[in-house]
């Protein structure tokens, strides 16, 4: 009975592994046919996507290269704006001073700009001469510069650019600080029951809302400047005067300094001596006075009294003879 029931278990089995190897054999053959329509006729072993891919490689993949530049353009961070407050100084030579000033009025307005500040002189010659501050957006700054450096003769300019990005977002963040602190303090306000805790907070808040002002102010002040450029302009009709040749100094020359020395010691000797005349004419005049009116209306002192004693006036010293006048008294007598 054993026996019996292995054949009829092992011919039972093998249909089933005859089934399997049916069923195996398919796969292999679907997978085969699958493969050879995805593979190329010219039996080069690759695929459709392989030369596809390879194409695009030869032609220089301007599908891929749109696909990564896409998604770089996507994850590439945004490029800091840089803020730079820029000034320019200019000094132009003109034929007509109101009609150069005109021009670059109308220069600026046209750009978006306008006139700051103006002033206007003459010389002593007549010839008039401007001096002008003009705000212009920064986008056409260098436009509106070079407009007005063709009005005429440019003599001198001056520019500077101060990169301000630091500042500015440094103000920007302090006013975000600034401002949560000042709303934290208005909630506390509103917490706040106590009478002494209400002033305090009142207080503070008051603070922190100046400090949040000073900053505005200042961001206000960096923005006006960074986003306006500052020209001034000079313009003026005088000739520029050129500068004399520097050469040696010879003997005329050393003649002229001298004289010109000369000159300049005896007028300031003059001018020493007309200072001091008014002084020396009220002595004169003093001195005058006291001789001829003040001296003579004076008492006059007397003349000293003889010496005298109790037993009365001393004898007075005669006076001695000369020997000649001696010898002539005895020839007389």
């Amino acid at each position: 009975m054993r026996t019996s029931r292995s054949r009829r278990t092992r011919s039972s089995v093998r249909p089933v592994q005859a089934l399997a190897g049916l069923l195996l054999a398919a796969a292999l053959a679907l997978t085969g046919c699958s493969a050879g329509a995805d593979s190329s006729s010219d039996g080069s072993g690759l695929t459709n996507d392989d030369k596809a891919a390879s194409r695009a490689d030869a032609e220089g993949a301007p599908g891929a290269e749109a696909g990564a530049g896409g998604k770089q353009a996507t994850t590439a961070p945004q490029p800091a704006v840089n803020h730079i407050i820029r000034t320019a100084t200019l000094t132009v030579q003109v034929k007509n001073v109101p009609k150069a000033l005109a021009a670059a009025r109308t220069t600026t307005e046209n750009a978006g700009g306008f006139v700051g500040k103006e002033s206007t002189s003459r010389d002593e010659e007549g010839r008039e001469q401007t001096e002008v501050v003009l705000r212009t957006p920064v986008e056409k700054y260098d436009e509106v510069l070079a407009d007005l450096e063709g009005a005429g003769k440019l003599l001198e300019r001056t520019a500077n650019a101060q990169d301000v990005t630091d500042q500015v977002v440094d103000v920007e963040s302090r006013i975000a600080t600034q401002r949560a602190s000042v709303a934290r303090i208005r909630e506390l306000m509103d917490k706040a029951t106590r009478l002494s805790d209400v002033v305090t907070l009142e207080g503070e808040l008051s603070t922190r809302q100046a400090d949040l002002e000073s900053l505005l102010a200042r961001q206000a002040s960096l923005k006006d400047r960074t986003s306006l450029a500052t020209i001034t302009l000079s313009l003026s009709e005088s000739p520029v005067a050129k500068a004399a040749k520097d050469d040696d100094p010879g003997v005329v020359d050393a003649l002229a300094g001298g004289w010109d020395a000369f000159v300049t010691m005896l007028r300031w000797v003059v001018v020493a001596v007309a200072a001091v005349l008014p002084f020396l004419a009220g002595i004169a005049l003093i001195v005058l006075v006291w001789l001829r009116l003040i001296r003579p209306r004076l008492p006059r002192r007397p003349a000293p009294a003889a010496a005298s004693t109790a037993l009365g006036p001393l004898p007075m010293a005669r006076p001695v003879p000369a020997p000649g006048r001696e010898q002539e008294r005895g020839e007389q007598d």
